[in-house]
């Protein structure tokens, strides 16, 4: 990882751990904060959008959109692929016959299939469509995370929106995206703003390994190698900093014994110290039972696990929905580990049995809680990953037994769904071959610039540096149409 990054999120051997931005829990040192997070135009202002939250799902790798959301049954054989397409319920409106549940529920969400950026390369896409900005700092390097990185989507979101429930802006769940190598995936946190306004960090599946997908139930190797899948999902388990006279917490059953003792210790504290918002927000997070509620999701109700799935997929975006309904402003889901969905090879196997199957059932089960609450119209979700895939299907004999499709920048599809959003709804178009839009092209610029004001964040909002030097949060509109 390049020396210049600043994550400081230790681990808990073994375990998964909370970890709040780069720094203890309670021992936060953001005094200074408040002023810092002023922005010019008023934040969550309910003029420019109507979401209270957004759920941001990634997909690392990069899903191919012409098996997927944008096919091209009409194509040569080489470019359209194995799958078929199937009727929505959106008249005129077809996607792949492997996701039947998100076909039946077209009328709550809507696609951009003009997505556009110059990347073809895992590391820059990643930070292109993570930070919303096409146009990689200087110096930007491919093989680490650095502090000279652009703010994440996540961090802005999380800088110029207001807490709630004295809980953190953003999260990222259910961990970083690690490659197995070891090498951070740059894009992720707050990168030029600095560690203190990273988004707050849910290892929940902490270990990175040659396994992929939607672990136990789903997990694949790209290449088959016979790698065994030794991860574990289960509820985040938090550390204290030092001062408050409990020692590390490192397994669940002496995590449910002691949090009774913790809260009494946190209770005893908030009444003898001063505590900042940010102080409050970890105590909040610690120790109320929502929150320990939304986190515990591998422990839910036998119902709602069946709708999601008993797998990495579905407890992710259970966690992201009780996350949102709690209060926090944007969860980022990586659904999945660090490329997961690079389908050079074996690419319809593992699309039809091992990606797709989680994904719809997951997604599905999102949207229809959302709904059913009253909660979707507050509550965008997108869906992307950091470029689409080539039109030619070709085949890596050296490393893969069957076909698949390479890296594409030029065009990707990208589902939207509620906070104002208006389902079966299509905008832009991709070519015949589904190389590259032919209309509407649309920039990550433009994405981000859609959750920015989907959340109420001004136009003119800004971060300031620790010069006081502002930078602006926008750097395009926000997608027309939808």
């Amino acid at each position: 990882m390049n020396s210049d990054c600043r994550w400081n999120h230790p681990s808990l051997p073994r375990r998964a751990a909370l970890h709040a931005g780069s720094i203890g829990i309670l021992g936060l040192g953001m005094n200074h904060l408040a002023g810092l997070r002023q922005v010019q135009g008023s934040p969550t202002n309910a003029t420019f959008g109507k979401a209270k939250s957004c759920i941001f799902i990634f997909l690392s790798g990069g899903l191919s959109q012409h098996d997927s959301f944008d096919m091209k049954p009409d194509a040569p054989e080489n470019i359209r692929g194995e799958f078929k397409p199937i009727p929505t319920k959106t008249v005129g409106l077809q996607i792949c016959e492997h996701l039947p549940m998100l076909a039946d529920r077209s009328e709550k969400w809507a696609l951009c299939r003009s997505l556009t950026h110059g990347s073809n390369d895992h590391s820059a896409a990643h930070h292109i469509m993570l930070t919303g900005q096409s146009q990689l700092p200087t110096g930007f390097n491919p093989n680490g995370s650095s502090r000279t990185d652009r703010p994440s989507i996540a961090a802005l979101a999380g800088y110029a929106t207001k807490t709630r429930n004295n809980l953190p802006t953003a999260v990222v769940l259910p961990e970083r995206l690690v490659h197995n190598s070891g090498r951070v995936i740059p894009g992720q946190h707050a990168g030029e703003m600095g560690a203190q306004h990273d988004p707050w960090w849910i290892e929940a599946s902490p270990f990175h390994n040659m396994s992929y997908g939607a672990f136990p139930e789903y997990d694949f190797d790209h290449q088959d190698r016979g790698n065994a899948d030794n991860r574990l999902f289960q509820a985040p388990q938090v550390s204290l900093p030092e001062g408050l006279g409990l020692k590390e917490i490192n397994g669940r059953l002496q995590l449910l014994e002691t949090l009774k003792y913790q809260q009494s210790k946190l209770a005893s504290y908030a009444e003898t110290q001063s505590f900042d918002r940010f102080r409050q927000s970890a105590i909040s997070l610690l120790t109320e039972k929502s929150i320990q509620g939304a986190l515990d999701v591998t422990r839910a109700e036998d119902a709602d696990l069946e709708r999601y799935g008993r797998n990495s997929f579905g407890w992710s975006l259970l966690m992201a929905r009780r996350l949102v309904n709690v209060g926090v402003n944007l969860v980022q889901v990586n659904l999945g580990n660090n490329e997961t969905w690079d389908t050079h090879g074996n690419a319809f196997p593992h699309l039809k049995d091992a990606l797709f199957p989680p994904t719809d059932k997951a997604l599905s089960a999102l949207l229809d809680d959302l709904d059913s609450s009253g909660e979707l119209d507050e509550t965008l979700v997108v869906m992307a990953g950091e470029f689409g895939r080539t039109p030619q299907i070709s085949l890596l004999p050296s490393h893969y037994k069957l076909p698949g499709r390479d890296h594409w920048g030029a065009v990707q599809s990208v589902l939207f769904a509620g906070g104002g959003i208006r389902g079966g709804n299509v905008v832009g178009r991709s070519d015949s071959k589904g190389a590259y839009p032919a209309e509407q092209p649309v920039k990550p610029e433009n994405f981000a610039a859609t959750i920015y004001h989907a959340l109420g964040i001004a136009p003119t909002a800004v971060w300031h540096d620790v010069t006081e030097r502002p930078h602006s949060i926008y750097y395009g509109e926000p997608i027309a149409g939808l």
